[in-house]
């Protein structure tokens, strides 16, 4: 009875979310600056709701954009007229979702009674994410706690996993996912992340020696009133959920929201916009939260923050193409940490400072930790290369976890046998 309850509830928060019926992700390739400069003027025709899931910088790096059905002829004309090159990467993009929500269902008919019954293999809600960890800490009470560092915007906790061995005031290593909603596969693999911890710590050599010496902490969900609203409303959404002051647009993107460069090129003043900064540097309480706990801590050594998707491992900084002091040390590990991470299934990583490498972005998670002397500052950003983008096929969980797991040892050993 329970499991044809859950379903029916399933049922009928489908039929309540917005729908993407006949959308398509197109992969633009701009051949010059002529055509970058083109598609940021397409970017600005709000009439379109064009959803860019890649920006326009330059002709380095393709630019993804989700379209309309309603607008697709208009950008197709658009595009034939100027000669710019596109292909399409998902011809409907309701079809995915559709297939995405079928897999859940049929997931969720037992509902797990341990760690060792949770389902790694799909996606999960908000409220099977909070359970998930209730039962880390209650199966592993001598190595993992949770604490609550703040409360969202709707007021949700905000929890963290801590993985501990015991003892005060020890360095400390910090990774979050979920910052940016509809990002899915980040607590995903969050959560096998959590469960490899406690099955391989007393058995994995490398993990035991650095949980003997450091403390980890783990936000799986870092934005949980967007996340919640990407299963109840809207697969598509991006940003925080606050309300605006004078504008019908919510939300802000929590990653463009920290000190360093807040307010510089590469976010948006525009409350409509995808990389809307907010009113102020730390803004949203969801950032604010780690913020403080990162100050009242002060001794982290490490802070990696994991979003989807491109396939980048990027470090400070994203705001300035001025290198970092530490850019030779960081710029090394990295390549170690992606020839790790290839080593499993061979997926390829591209590396290098944020503006450099992807584009510029200014009051960004890593470049604010850097600065705040946490010298391993890095941002993933997991699989894949645009075929699926945010909307990466459950089957590819678990595989991405394993690979994005050898990368962050990498990082991790280091992190414990430097730790400046």
């Amino acid at each position: 009875m329970r499991g044809l309850l859950v379903l029916a509830a399933l049922l009928l928060a489908a039929f309540c979310k917005e729908r993407f019926e006949g959308h398509q992700v197109l992969r633009i390739t701009a051949k010059n600056d002529a055509e970058i400069g083109l598609l940021k003027e397409l970017s600005k025709q709000e009439d379109l709701g064009l959803d860019f899931w890649t920006d326009p910088v330059d002709q380095s790096l393709p630019v993804d954009i989700r379209v309309p059905f309603h607008s697709l002829q208009g950008v197709r004309a658009f595009l034939g007229y100027h000669e710019i090159h596109y292909e399409i990467m998902i011809q409907d993009l309701q079809d995915l979702l559709d297939k995405e929500q079928r897999e859940m269902m049929r997931a969720r008919v037992l509902q797990p009674r341990s760690t060792d019954d949770y389902d790694y293999e799909n996606y999960h809600t908000l409220s099977e994410i909070n359970s998930f960890m209730d039962m880390l800490v209650q199966e592993n009470p001598k190595l993992v706690s949770k604490l609550v560092i703040g409360q969202s915007y709707e007021g949700r906790a905000l929890n963290v996993l801590k993985f501990s061995t015991g003892g005060t005031k020890r360095p400390g290593i910090w990774i979050d996912t979920g910052i940016h909603a509809r990002e899915w596969i980040t607590p995903a693999s969050g959560t096998w992340f959590a469960k490899k911890i406690v099955t391989e710590y007393g058995h994995d050599p490398a993990l035991t020696a650095i949980l003997d010496k450091f403390d980890i902490f783990l936000e799986l969900v870092t934005n949980p009133d967007g996340y919640e609203y990407t299963h109840s409303s809207n697969r598509m959404w991006r940003k925080t959920r606050r309300i605006n002051s004078g504008s019908s647009c919510i939300g802000v993107d929590p990653n463009r929201n920290w000190g360093t460069g807040y307010g510089g090129a590469g976010s948006s003043s525009n409350p409509c916009s995808e990389t809307y900064r907010g009113p102020g540097a730390y803004s949203e309480p969801e950032v604010k939260a780690i913020v403080d706990f990162t100050k009242s801590h002060g001794n982290l050594k490490a802070f990696l923050t994991i979003h989807s998707y491109s396939q980048m491992m990027l470090y400070p900084y994203g705001d300035t193409h001025k290198p970092c002091v530490d850019e030779a040390e960081l710029d090394e590990l990295a390549l170690k940490a992606s020839t790790a991470l290839e080593s499993l299934y061979g997926t390829k990583y591209t590396y290098g400072s944020t503006f450099n490498t992807i584009y510029q972005a200014s009051g960004v998670t890593t470049d604010w930790a850097y600065d705040e002397g946490i010298k391993y500052s890095y941002t993933f950003e997991l699989r894949d290369d645009g075929h699926y983008g945010f909307v990466l096929p459950a089957d590819q969980i678990i595989p991405t976890a394993q690979e994005t797991w050898l990368a962050l040892m990498v990082i991790m050993e280091h992190t414990k046998n430097n730790p400046y």
